[in-house]
């Protein structure tokens, strides 16, 4: 028994000194104080590194088909009016969403930038004694009014009631309003007198738009939209005016949920026209990303690049319909995020080289100091007896 524990303490790798045996130096200890304070700086870092989750980031080829894009966005207009403007998408699929008002809002905004609470009505609108009717008549007492559509009706029965209704079966014939005076129900409701109305007024227009995930854009332009020889124009004749001013400020332009980390490089850009035409280009690429959280709740959602082009000129040269176009396009490659913990073996680990790294680094500062010290205590001594 002696023997075998004989040999078990021949295999110590840790052999004791007597403490009769140690030199503690004035340099020894700073050394260890300042070796400590390493050592305890290093935990630290570790331990809030495992305690608090890391992203792992990986790029693999998006195979998801049939999904949908959500376009979130918030965009200040501070010279045009909420009238005029309106909202279009449109894809490579052949796919057309025009004046789009579903998830769309809009604030009128004054000079300031002050949010204009109420929408006041139409002063000035004229009355219409007899109103035209579908049938071409003048409206008598005994009807019931059914509005004419001026030529642009689907069908003989088809009532437009509404000035909004005509423009809207003008604009499914490809036709313009040139004079909204004309059409008894714009007259009565004050086309023109609201746009006068709101002349020296800006708009605040932000929603939601919900789209296919194939290549198209979305644009804000003056006028009711429609095709004409399988073009996209826009009415800008109801309003009368020979420039628009397009400057406008995005506050706020995301592709679908956000996620940690997210950066939109849109958000807060301002465009200036200063001249009396202008259009703005932007021309995104729009990354799927994938963010997985630590309790597994998945956000689909999306990163974007973006590049930007104006065109600006005299109103008499204009070749191009004034707006501002978001032209985007989809990568083939998805991002996945995914948060996870560090292992505790990981982290006990870490700890560990910490420790014995510092100990070891320290221990040889300690004898490269302590024996240069003996080496020039030395030579004085040496000196002193010559």
């Amino acid at each position: 028994m002696d023997g075998l524990l004989s040999k078990l303490r021949s295999l110590d790798a840790y052999p004791k000194v007597n403490e009769d045996f140690y030199s503690r130096t004035l340099s020894g200890g700073a050394i260890t104080l300042a070796s400590s304070f390493i050592m305890l700086l290093l935990f630290v870092s570790e331990l809030r590194l495992y305690l608090h989750a890391v992203t792992e980031t990986t790029l693999r080829v998006d195979t998801s088909r049939g999904e949908k894009l959500r376009i979130n966005f918030d965009i200040t207009f501070p010279a045009l009016q909420c009238s005029i403007i309106s909202v279009d998408v449109m894809d490579i699929s052949g796919q057309e969403h025009l004046d789009v008002k579903h998830d769309v809002f809009k604030q009128r905004i004054d000079a300031h930038g002050n949010v204009i609470a109420t929408k006041q009505d139409a002063v000035g609108g004229m009355k219409v004694e007899k109103p035209l009717q579908h049938h071409g008549g003048r409206l008598e007492h005994n009807e019931t009014y059914c509005g004419s559509c001026y030529g642009a009706q689907e069908s003989p029965e088809q009532c437009c009631n509404s000035c909004e209704d005509v423009r809207e079966a003008y604009r499914k014939k490809g036709w313009g309003v040139s004079n909204p005076d004309s059409i008894d129900q714009c007259k009565s409701e004050g086309f023109l007198q609201t746009i006068k109305d709101e002349e020296g007024e800006g708009c605040n227009i932000y929603g939601i738009l919900e789209i296919n995930k194939v290549a198209g854009n979305f644009h804000f332009a003056p006028g009711k939209s429609f095709q004409q020889s399988n073009v996209h124009v826009h009415d800008l004749l109801p309003f009368q005016k020979d420039s628009f001013n397009l400057s406008h400020k995005i506050n706020k332009l995301s592709f679908g949920e956000p996620f940690p980390g997210v950066i939109n490089p849109l958000d807060g850009a301002q465009w200036i026209q200063h001249s009396s035409y202008g259009m703005a280009q932007y021309f995104v690429k729009v990354v799927p990303t994938v963010y997985t959280h630590l309790n597994e709740q998945i956000i689909l959602s999306n990163q974007f690049s973006v590049t930007e082009h104006s065109r600006s000129g005299d109103s008499g040269r204009v070749q191009a319909l004034p707006g501002v176009f978001f032209f985007y396009d989809l990568s083939p490659i998805k991002v996945t995020f995914t948060e996870r913990h560090v292992s505790f073996l990981h982290f006990l680990t870490n700890v560990c080289a910490i420790v014995g790294g510092v100990f070891t680094v320290s221990g040889i500062i300690d004898s490269f100091v302590y024996h240069g010290q003996r080496a020039i205590t030395k030579k004085r001594e040496l000196g002193k007896f010559t």
